[in-house]
């Protein structure tokens, strides 16, 4: 067989690949350095919104992508003006919006336009709005606000997206070493539990090391990836295909059963074995990540692409690298040799086949009830809502409700050859929407009446190009919340009974987009998601029925898990109720295929349905803790640890789901079996062959 010719050339050179893998380190390394991170999820959404396309048309026509407010407090209006032109000499800050483009700092406050003066000072505190020349999320503008924050003092406050997004990558720069010591430091443990020698962990560790490496640095060919995705693939890559190295090892310590002193021998046939198990069980693992590239917000490409990368090349690995630092160091892992802190199952294993109607009544009975749970939990999109509130971009957000009560700033773009009276009646219908503090544009500074060439050039030249024309919408609403979307809604309504062409673009009106679009593709990438895996499933079996068993006993692991934050009270952040359905479907599903695949030969080799299910279950129970235990370990750590809830929620969900599953698969699924053993043996094909035989 031409898998036992390759099993054979790698146990033979294994010196020479190990050392081949260890050189491809050095290009992932640099691969690695200069793969782009992007901090801001928003910038996935589709590029057909408007919402993104009007980015685009600001950037174009007016020269700025991305603004941020400055909140002031106790500083004469000389001390903002001196305080503005030093943050006017930052580079990327192209504008900055305060009273004094519109009138001389000398014109007492009363004589001021009450939306002007309300919009910039409230109190002892003034407020800047700062116009950066590139998108919200580029390395220019965070560097910007980087560099605004060393300006300001310590009574100076930066809010807005960007100051979320640049506080975003400094605390995901601190934490992402962490996550991969903590998740290798638990992973290390459960292997030393429950591996026999000491050595083997190590090995274990560096081979699916390397396989994070690589990926890491082969993402180079995709330009960029998120933060998400970065964070996430090490700790996920290491839970997930921490299976196959189990698999090879055993399948290499049961060859040098068969082949005695010959080990390149035994370890040549593991490699076959292992490759053909592995190939089938890694199969709907990818599929379960390639069902997030269904999505039409682009971070589920992100992550689907980088995952199911990761676990080709872990598969790859687990193949060539591993057999080949086994076999070098296979004297050291004979003489650290143990015996295994797991203790024998088989009286537990019996105790749960024997009671499986226990387990039928409690999965009818928490069904309904899980079902529930997952289809009502609370999600929230507001970014600055998963990040720590001592944080400077969460302190500013919360001065500026605090000081202005105001909560976020959005426009509207419009034809500028919209008549003056128009766009004074359009503001006059804006400011009595519910939530609006004000409305900032040329009419609410000058007055409808006043002709375009009396206008200031400071405004005109800020506020209106070749084409459009901006309005500043101040509102008191929080973003991501249900009021502002209603606002938006109406406000986006009024400009367009003006303007049918006029867009509203923003924090807050990407926001609303947000939760537009991942709501349909939830439902979306959890269906692609259970199709593609009950094909394969179907196709690996020859069978109707174990598909929908198989499926039926994860997706019940998952309900499970997502009722738990409903019934906790919890809000859980977008991405996380999105990808992990297909992430514990594909990660998970591996536990009852390896069941599944016992008990089936069992029945064909003409074993009783009682006994079947008994040997399955106790053959493939220590091998289904271990997996979950390594998806648990390499997941819980980083969930306390992480002070980003985009990345914590998630591992919380992985290393709940990796304990529900393996506790679902080992209670409810041979209890399925005891129950449609006879439906099983109608609908598989293997067993009507057998019995036609007969």
């Amino acid at each position: 067989m031409i898998r036992v010719k390759i099993g054979h050339f790698i146990a033979k050179h294994k010196k020479l690949i190990a050392a081949i893998c260890l050189l491809l380190l050095i290009p992932s390394v640099f691969g690695y350095v200069d793969t782009r991170i992007n901090y801001d999820v928003l910038s996935y959404l589709p590029d057909s919104l408007e919402t993104v396309s009007g980015q685009d048309i600001m950037v174009d026509e007016f020269g700025m992508g991305a603004f941020s407010m400055v909140i002031v407090e106790g500083m004469e209006p000389k001390e903002v003006v001196s305080l503005k032109e030093e943050m006017l000499k930052v580079d990327h800050v192209e504008d900055i919006v305060w009273y004094d483009n519109f009138v001389d700092i000398s014109v007492p406050m009363e004589m001021i336009p009450d939306d002007l003066r309300e919009a910039f000072n409230k109190g002892d505190a003034t407020m800047m709005v700062v116009l950066f020349d590139d998108t919200t999320s580029s390395d220019d503008t965070m560097e910007a606000v980087s560099q605004l924050r060393k300006v300001v003092s310590k009574d100076c406050f930066i809010s807005g997206m960007s100051g979320i997004v640049t506080d975003i990558k400094n605390l995901a720069l601190q934490e992402m070493p962490i996550y991969v010591v903590i998740a290798a430091t638990l992973s290390l443990l459960v292997l030393m539990g429950t591996m026999e020698s000491f050595v083997v962990p190590f090995l274990f560790l560096f081979s699916i090391g390397a396989a994070i490496l690589y990926n890491l640095g082969s993402n180079i060919f995709l330009g960029e990836i998120s933060y998400i995705t970065q964070a996430l693939t090490a700790v996920l890559q290491l839970g997930v295909t921490m299976d196959y190295s189990i698999f090879l090892l055993n399948s290499y310590e049961e060859n040098k059963k068969i082949y005695g002193a010959d080990k390149e021998e035994a370890m040549a046939h593991a490699i076959s074995k292992t490759f053909t198990s592995v190939l089938g069980s890694s199969v709907t693992t990818v599929a379960g990540f390639l069902a997030l590239m269904f999505m039409t917000f682009a971070l589920g490409r992100d992550i689907g692409i980088v995952m199911s990368k990761g676990v080709i090349i872990g598969v790859i690995c687990c193949v060539t690298l591993l057999p080949s630092l086994i076999l070098i160091f296979d004297k050291w892992i004979e003489r650290t040799s143990h015996k295994p802190l797991i203790p024998d199952l088989s009286k537990i294993s019996a105790f749960l086949t024997k009671h499986y109607r226990i387990f039928i009544l409690l999965f009818i009975c928490i069904l309904p009830v899980a079902y529930y749970g997952n289809k009502h939990v609370e999600v929230y999109y507001n970014l600055d809502q998963s990040l720590p509130k001592d944080l400077d971009s969460s302190k500013a957000n919360a001065k500026l409700d605090h000081s202005f009560h105001m909560n976020n700033i959005y426009i509207a773009m419009l034809d500028k050859n919209l008549s003056a009276k128009d766009k004074s009646s359009m503001m006059d219908d804006i400011d009595q929407v519910d939530g609006i503090k004000t409305a900032l544009g040329i009419p609410s500074i000058v007055g409808a009446a006043i002709p375009d060439d009396m206008l200031p050039e400071q405004a005109t030249e800020m506020l209106r190009s070749d084409k459009h024309e901006l309005i500043f919408i101040c509102s008191d609403y929080k973003s991501a919340t249900d009021q502002v979307n209603h606002q938006i809604q109406e406000i986006g309504r009024i400009v367009k009974s003006y303007d049918k062409d006029a867009i509203i673009i923003g924090e807050a009106p990407l926001m609303k987009d947000l939760a537009d679009v991942t709501n349909v593709d939830l439902a979306n990438v959890n269906m692609v998601s259970i199709l593609a895996i009950f094909i394969i499933i179907m196709l690996v079996f020859k069978s109707i029925s174990l598909p929908v068993i198989l499926v039926s006993v994860i997706e019940f692991a998952i309900f499970i898990n997502m009722a738990i934050p409903y019934y906790s009270g919890i809000e859980l952040p977008f991405v996380a109720s999105i990808v992990i359905g297909t992430i514990q479907l594909g990660a998970t599903v591996d536990y009852a295929i390896l069941m599944t695949t016992r008990y089936q030969n069992e029945r064909l080799a003409g074993v009783g349905k009682k006994e079947a299910i008994m040997i399955a279950h106790n053959t493939s129970m220590k091998s289904v803790l271990t997996s979950g235990l390594s998806l648990f370990a390499a997941t819980f750590g980083v969930a306390c640890y992480s002070r980003i809830d985009m990345i914590g929620s998630i591992c919380t969900l992985l290393a709940r789901g990796a304990v529900i599953s393996t506790i679902v698969v080992l209670t409810v699924l041979p209890a399925l079996f005891t129950v449609f053993d006879p439906l099983i043996c109608k609908t598989t094909l293997a067993f009507r062959r057998k019995n036609n035989e007969v």
